[in-house]
């Protein structure tokens, strides 16, 4: 017996669905918003949530991590009434099962309904018995558990993994702990720079060379495919590997065979790939700069980790976790933290992610010499400064003669429509500023990428104005 869930405030499709739902011989629950809805799903184990996008209370696309991150871990059917390409991606890629429009088919729901339900069951019955090794990935956030499914699934296989994140996510420790969970942890993990490799060193490098193949050649020397053999090839801004070398490398992970620089013999490498990059592949496939078989080779399983700032429920965690390791490395007693520090901590935006909230940590210890607790003054000057300009206005009063504030007398609209306003002229700056790059304006407002689509077509504001 499966138990679904229903949520939506439409309680005429709820009723209909929910009907034909029961004489397929499943338990069904309904919720009309999304408080309820999350509510039930705490409470029961459902094995799958049909979910609304447009509730009384918020928005079903983005509380999809928190279904998601309830265990067991249901799977999730979007229906929408207002369909968009951007709202569908980021559901898919959130990890919803479908994104199905109104009015809905009941053949389509049934079908997907059923599948799904297959799908959760086979899952669950192959889920790993241990427990997920993951020594340096700190936090519990819904995006950050979606992750760590994927690693547990991806470790089960060989197929090649492409990481995906900005800078300072830990694109390196989840590669980590893909090969500590794999049946490869025994053997070696060795780390490829694409970012690093110099022009002329490049097929050296990762196919080796014999003694004598060219100028400087003093010795043979095994490249780092063969040094990855029975182990993981970790290849970090994968999108920096020049394109000439691109083919030749395709060709290797296809017939894991290599000939290495002035050798007659091609040498084998057993290696399982993982790749990562902050760069948009497929971008870079539309303008010539990389390979589309490569890139379609390298993304057969992906993981895309979130920025700091969508998992702002773990910048706790990380920054007492940091503090015990720092201090416990400098020998000192580890040292408090006060409420102010670590509002300061969740106040700030993260460009930099955990890479730079790292830092921040270090510093703040390093500033905080005779002091048993961590205050704001602590922290980098530059977190400082941007946070107190967030709280400063740069509206001035004019000041009458008589020394007191001036008061202008002007129509003022209601205050909805000054709102609106003020956020619709928001909206345009920032695509102008981004230049219409999503993930550039998400970091810069603090939205989510279904927030800010949703603003975007309230407003109609087009991405290419």
């Amino acid at each position: 017996m499966t138990n679904i869930l229903i949520i939506d405030d439409d309680q005429m499709l709820c009723e209909m669905v929910c009907r034909k739902l029961l004489t397929l011989g499943h338990e069904v629950s309904s919720a009309h918003t999304l408080s309820d809805g999350i509510a039930a799903a705490n409470e029961i184990a459902f094995d799958l949530v049909i979910l609304d996008v447009r509730l009384p209370d918020g928005s079903g696309i983005e509380a999809l991590p928190q279904f998601r991150a309830i265990k067991p871990q249901p799977e999730i059917i979007i229906i929408t009434g207002e369909g968009d390409p951007d709202s569908a991606e980021l559901s898919i890629k959130t990890g919803a099962w479908d994104y199905i429009e109104k009015p809905i088919s009941m053949r389509e729901i049934t079908l997907q309904v059923t599948r799904s339900l297959e799908f959760h069951q086979a899952k669950t019955t192959c889920q790993p018995k241990t427990m997920l090794k993951r020594d340096a990935i700190v936090g519990n956030a819904p995006l950050m558990e979606a992750c760590l499914e994927n690693v547990a699934q991806s470790a089960c296989t060989d197929t090649p993994v492409l990481i995906t994140g900005e800078t300072g996510t830990g694109k390196e420790l989840f590669a980590r702990a893909i090969h500590a969970n794999s049946n490869r942890s025994s053997g070696p993990f060795v780390v490829l720079d694409c970012a690093a490799l110099p022009d002329k060193l490049v097929e050296s490098l990762l196919f080796g060379h014999r003694k004598g193949s060219f100028t400087g050649a003093d010795h043979a020397r095994d490249g780092m495919i063969l040094q990855a053999n029975k182990g993981t090839l970790f290849m970090d801004e994968v999108g920096e590997l020049p394109i000439a070398i691109q083919r030749a490398f395709l060709r290797v992970l296809q017939e894991r065979r290599f000939r290495p620089i002035g050798s007659s013999q091609e040498l084998k490498s057993d290696f399982r790939l993982v790749a990562a990059t902050n760069r948009d592949l497929e971008s870079m496939v539309q303008e010539g700069s990389f390979r589309k078989d490569l890139f379609f080779r390298l993304k057969a399983a992906v993981i895309q980790l979130p920025p700091l700032h969508e998992r702002k429920t773990d910048i706790e965690k990380l920054a007492l976790h940091y503090i015990s390791i720092f201090c416990k490395r400098s020998g000192m007693i580890t040292k408090g933290v006060s409420p102010e520090f670590m509002h300061s901590l969740q106040a700030y935006s993260w460009p930099g992610n955990v890479r730079e909230l790292v830092n921040a940590i270090d510093v703040a210890l390093a500033n905080a010499q005779g002091h048993n607790v961590l205050i704001p003054m602590h922290l980098p000057v530059n977190i400082r400064v941007s946070l107190k300009r967030r709280t400063i206005g740069n509206a001035v009063t004019p000041i009458g003669a008589g020394g007191e504030r001036a008061v202008q007398r002007v129509d003022l609209p209601p205050l909805k429509d000054a709102l609106e306003e003020t956020e619709r002229r928001y909206l345009h700056s920032l695509m102008a500023r981004t230049e219409a790059n999503i993930p550039s304006a998400c970091r810069i407002s603090g939205l989510s990428r279904s927030g800010l689509y949703a603003r975007l077509k309230k407003y109609n504001i087009n991405r290419s104005t």
